[in-house]
């Protein structure tokens, strides 16, 4: 899957949606996705880089990483937001999912925690996790997938443009918590 195109609307000051809807259209025509063959492509950290969301919390922001654990083959993943640079270390917000593969595009997602992780103070970490009470089901369709970005379109239709953090390891952003 040939994604430049794309990364390259994306890293402008101000990506245009109808440019990135028409790559988004051709990726996904081209170069479907299939987790019966790319399930290891998508056990990554990822970062939102667009989003068809009006929600704030689905927006990309200048001074907000907006993140996605997929850990599909322990189960389990994670919404993560949290500031930007040297502010990451003050805390952040999190939602822990257990997650199922329905090949060859769905993702179900069941939210089973969700609240703030404080900073690491050596090896502890606070947190404040409670239970979710998720009443409808939840999924994400990956429509193309590579080893570079990640195109999705969630339950509500909304479409979403992930790119791969190679720099940051899930097990370390994931807290160990039970269920």
């Amino acid at each position: 899957m040939d994604c430049r195109a794309l990364l390259q609307e994306l890293s402008q000051q101000r990506p245009q949606a109808s440019r990135i809807e028409e790559l988004v259209s051709r990726l996904e025509r081209d170069h479907p996705c299939d987790l019966n063959h790319q399930q290891q492509q998508l056990e990554a950290v990822w970062e939102l880089r667009w989003s068809s969301s009006t929600q704030p919390y689905l927006q990309v922001q200048p001074w907000l990483e907006n993140l996605q654990v997929l850990q599909p083959s322990r189960g389990r993943g994670m919404n993560l937001l949290r500031l930007k640079g040297s502010l990451a270390a003050v805390g952040s917000v999190a939602v822990i999912a257990e997650l199922t593969l329905d090949p060859p595009q769905r993702v179900g997602v069941r939210f089973q925690r969700g609240g703030l992780i404080g900073p690491r103070l050596g090896a502890i970490q606070g947190r404040l996790l409670t239970a979710v009470n998720q009443s409808f089901p939840a999924w994400l369709d990956i429509t193309a997938l590579d080893e570079q970005v990640r195109i999705c379109r969630g339950n509500n239709g909304t479409l979403f443009v992930l790119r791969r953090r190679d720099d940051l390891s899930g097990d370390a952003l994931i807290p160990n918590v039970r269920p």
